[in-house]
């Protein structure tokens, strides 16, 4: 394995060069920040998020389960995809490493640095979690809970967002793209990079974080649904980048359940105090297979998920780029 991820770093050297014509366009178009929205995204690929969630939920992973060989398999599978994206790793290794109950684990992290000298110190973190629970009981001869929704959906859905910054080449705030370990064991992965980006000084001002995002909601106005609503004025500046259609909304259930306190997005709040919620259309109406064997790929609407990234990304490129996001005083989640 480490043979295979010192390529990957080498690949990633290679392909990371940045076009400094794109720069100076995008960076002509956003003198007026009001112009923000007129900027044209690139379109997310339904058939590329296919073949990723296809991978990450194959038997052949067998659940991906932290601390297996299953999730190492998954593990590089990500770098690479990173690598072929043109994407660094975070500090020179993609891998982020950690131990969860004596055993090896490991995040898997990339970063597009930013290209404002006043603003590339500031860090958006976007990410979503890669694990799932492993092996199961079985139903019918099969044993494997291979975790299409949840959640190689979120992690297919922060690879296709890395593609589409690489595509735009501009970012003024530096970008981390952050695939955790061990959010099944109780967030572990989330909290090991929080800890270790806040105790080596980064300056992290906003964390996106994608959950169970494979299956459409039904009857809603929005796309998605936003944990800790209420929190900060996230959900304001989503719908307001896209004039298109509602991004997002409050779903009572999330803040019933504490959904907030729940995911990934939970430990950069608390280690950084900035906006950290998680987007996810999971609305506990559309799908029945949580945590079960039955959570494959034939449950998994990729032309749903590709239209969500379409929906999501103006509201991340102002994230990115324009003025920082703020919390709420006060919030009831």
């Amino acid at each position: 394995m480490k043979k295979t991820l010192l390529l990957l770093f080498i690949a990633a050297i290679t392909c990371a060069c940045s076009s400094s014509k794109g720069i100076d366009k995008m960076g002509q178009a956003l003198d007026n920040m009001s112009q923000l929205t007129e900027i044209k995204m690139p379109k997310a690929s339904a058939v590329q998020i296919a073949l990723d969630v296809e991978y990450l939920a194959s038997d052949e992973l067998k659940g991906r389960d932290t601390g297996s060989e299953g999730i190492e398999q998954a593990a590089v599978y990500l770098s690479e995809r990173f690598s072929q994206i043109g994407i660094l790793p975070y500090k020179g290794s993609y891998m982020d490493h950690f131990e969860v109950n004596e055993q090896e684990a490991f995040n898997v992290i990339a970063m597009i640095p930013g290209s404002d000298k006043s603003l590339m110190d500031e860090v958006v973190v976007i990410g979503a979690h890669y694990d799932h629970i492993g092996m199961i009981q079985a139903v019918a001869g099969d044993s494997i809970a291979n975790g299409a929704n949840d959640n190689a959906t979120g992690t297919a859905t922060v690879l296709a967002i890395a593609a589409n910054f690489r595509k735009l080449d501009f970012n003024r705030r530096t970008v981390v793209f952050a695939l955790f370990s061990a959010e099944e064991k109780g967030l572990l992965g989330s909290k090991h990079l929080a800890q270790r980006m806040k105790k080596e000084g980064v300056n992290v001002v906003a964390m996106l974080n994608f959950e169970m995002t494979g299956t459409p909601m039904v009857n809603r106005p929005y796309i998605a649904y936003l944990s800790g609503h209420d929190s900060s004025d996230m959900a304001t500046v989503f719908n307001e980048a896209n004039k298109d259609r509602v991004v997002t909304g409050k779903l009572d259930q999330a803040a019933q359940l504490n959904l907030f306190k729940r995911s990934d997005n939970y430990a950069f709040f608390q280690e950084f105090n900035v906006p950290s919620q998680t987007f996810s259309t999971f609305d506990f109406t559309n799908f029945d297979h949580y945590h079960q064997v039955g959570d494959d790929i034939s449950q998994v609407n990729t032309i749903h998920m590709a239209q969500l990234v379409d929906a999501v990304m103006p509201g991340i490129f102002k994230v990115v780029n324009a003025e920082q996001l703020k919390l709420t005083p006060t919030t009831n989640e």
